[in-house]
């Protein structure tokens, strides 16, 4: 990943974290990172932890920014928030998965995207 995609990445989680904090949702961490990967935001949304994907792209020339997450990246999502559910002793709470996509100025939520 070169510098522009880097810079253009955090710009688009600075957007959906901010679209989120509008929609009353407590932000409980960004980029989290274990040795299995990284999430780009975890929230809180009523009683459920949300982990949140967040796709970025300027343009449709390479489809939709969600379809970027397949099968093999929901599977690494998922074993990452298991990390970060265990690390935080929290094992009986609701979760679901999001996506977030950030084209332009458009700015489209996915909620149990998987």
């Amino acid at each position: 990943m070169n510098f522009f995609n880097r810079k253009e990445g955090a710009i688009g989680e600075f957007d959906a974290k901010s679209y989120l904090e509008k929609k009353k949702y407590k932000i409980l961490q960004t980029n989290y990172k274990n040795k299995i990967g990284e999430i780009d935001l975890i929230a809180k949304d009523g009683e459920y932890i949300v982990f949140v994907e967040v796709k970025n792209r300027s343009s449709l020339a390479f489809g939709r920014p969600a379809e970027a997450v397949d099968e093999r990246k929901q599977y690494k999502i998922r074993r990452v928030a298991q990390g970060y559910l265990h690390e935080k002793h929290l094992y009986d709470v609701p979760c679901r998965f999001d996506v977030i996509e950030v084209l332009g100025e458009e700015i489209n939520h996915i909620k149990d995207a998987f």
